[in-house]
């Protein structure tokens, strides 16, 4: 049996400065799958501040705008190769080596924007590390705004903090690019005040296609959520 509803996405979780947040949407729409252990597909931009249906099965999801499908996901096993992460303090120290603080083709996004303040962005500013794998780290406090009435982190925002990293990872090759397709899996439960560590990190690029890898890790290392997602490169008028 297909359950249907109404969602909204609001404009404070832009990515882009017209449309939702990639990661943020992608989680949204695997929620009502569980929120975990989830492939989700972004076929067009998702609208903000527009009343969108979500169809569901229990196993697979549609986001719609009108007639038109905008997200899909489908349930099944995600298996993540995650590295080990680095320190708390070596993520923090990974900050100010976040590109986006001279240059960043969003800056209002709602997870990387250095334009947004704190309590309304998420402020994940993934910088380089000082490793060989091209790596990027950054931490993140999430606070009481993105928690459910259990005082738990809500999945869409777990998805959100694992979808910049990812791009910041392969940015260099990437350029102007958008989430196409992200797969996520949740281990625990977070809590408003946790620190996370958050990683991300390349796997390959083909043509316009980038795929990443990006964690989160608490601050004795051990792992939270992790995903692989694939980044296509656009050109401006696309993106705007």
């Amino acid at each position: 049996m297909t359950a249907m509803g109404t969602v909204r996405i609001e404009r404070r979780f832009r990515g882009p400065p017209k449309t939702g947040n990639g990661g943020y949407v992608a989680g949204l729409v695997a929620a009502a799958l569980g929120g975990s252990n989830c492939t989700v597909t972004l076929k067009a931009p998702p609208p903000l501040d527009r009343d969108l249906t979500l169809e569901t099965d229990g196993i697979s999801a549609s986001l719609l705008q009108d007639d038109q499908i905008v997200v899909t996901a489908a349930k099944g096993p995600v298996e993540i190769d995650v590295p080990p992460p680095p320190t708390l303090t070596e993520a923090q120290d990974a900050e100010p080596r976040f590109s986006g603080h001279s240059h960043h083709i969003f800056p209002g996004c709602f997870v990387c924007g250095p334009d947004r303040e704190a309590g309304d962005g998420m402020r994940i500013f993934p910088g380089a590390l000082h490793d060989h794998a091209n790596r990027v780290a950054a931490t993140w406090t999430p606070d009481d705004s993105v928690t459910g009435e259990d005082g738990l982190v809500r999945p869409e925002f777990l998805w959100a903090a694992l979808d910049c990293p990812g791009y910041f990872a392969t940015e260099d090759k990437a350029g102007l690019a958008l989430l196409g397709r992200m797969s996520a899996v949740l281990h625990r439960a977070v809590h408003a005040g946790e620190p996370l560590i958050v990683t991300g990190w390349p796997i390959d690029s083909e043509g316009r296609k980038h795929r990443v890898g990006s964690a989160l890790h608490d601050k004795d290392g051990q792992l939270v959520a992790a995903a692989t997602a694939t980044w296509i490169t656009l050109n401006e008028a696309k993106a705007a």
